[in-house]
């Protein structure tokens, strides 16, 4: 799913970099709102999952390759917003240190991983979480669905990218093919991966769980009188 240099043309490559300043610079208001001393740290660990979730690679054909996106995930336990700078600082971090997606072609990685992968999976997520039982479980459940359907949106929003300002000479039906079919089947691994994760957490700490909010048990206080 990185995005090498060179794959796309100078004006696609600019564009979905200013989409990205954009979109960054909303997400650093909109995670005001998201986090607190309790989330925090559960932030920064997310961002290490992905990002080690990410450095294993599956060719998938065309000059191309999928991983694991973790954008979903990310979504659902600390929020959308913190999700987008979550994906960020992991692109970026890849990038610059580790070769992993173009230094030109960051923008866009972020547009698809940070952006597109976060914000369809998470609104898959709350579509699928008003349909189930307002029980723990669902949370879990519309995980996996949002995670399952994040990946190929992503997967599919390259191709478009690439039908734009393609720079490489590969043939867009194979692409749109093999981009497609592969990251269905990566997409059933991450919503696999997703719903485990989110299950563990809401066992252990369900209030960390951005998107369990309005769902936890609330518990009730009384009191006895004691007569005298």
């Amino acid at each position: 799913m990185h995005v090498p240099d060179g794959f796309l043309d100078a004006p696609t490559s600019v564009a979905t970099a200013a989409v990205a300043v954009v979109a960054v610079g909303a997400s650093l208001r909109g995670a005001r709102r998201e986090l607190d001393d309790r989330t925090a740290p559960l932030a920064g660990l997310v961002a290490v999952f992905i990002f080690a979730a990410q450095m294993l690679n599956f060719p998938v054909g065309v000059g191309t390759s999928g991983h694991l996106i973790g954008a979903t995930l990310a979504a659902v336990l600390v929020g959308p917003w913190t999700a987008t700078l979550c994906m960020t600082v992991v692109l970026t971090v890849q990038a610059l240190l580790f070769a992993d997606g173009g230094v030109s072609a960051l923008g866009t990685n972020i547009v698809l991983m940070g952006v597109v992968a976060v914000w369809v999976g998470y609104g898959v997520f709350r579509l699928v979480l008003a349909l189930l039982p307002r029980i723990l479980a669902s949370v879990s459940a519309a995980a996996g669905v949002g995670a399952l359907l994040s990946v190929p949106a992503s997967a599919l929003a390259f191709v478009g990218l690439y039908a734009v300002g393609g720079a490489t000479p590969l043939p867009l039906g194979a692409m749109a093919a093999a981009m497609g079919g592969w990251h269905l089947v990566i997409g059933l691994g991450e919503a696999a991966i997703t719903l485990l994760a989110v299950s563990s957490i809401l066992a252990a700490r369900p209030d960390l769980v951005h998107g369990a909010a309005g769902r936890l048990p609330t518990l009730e206080l009384r009191t006895t009188a004691v007569s005298a």
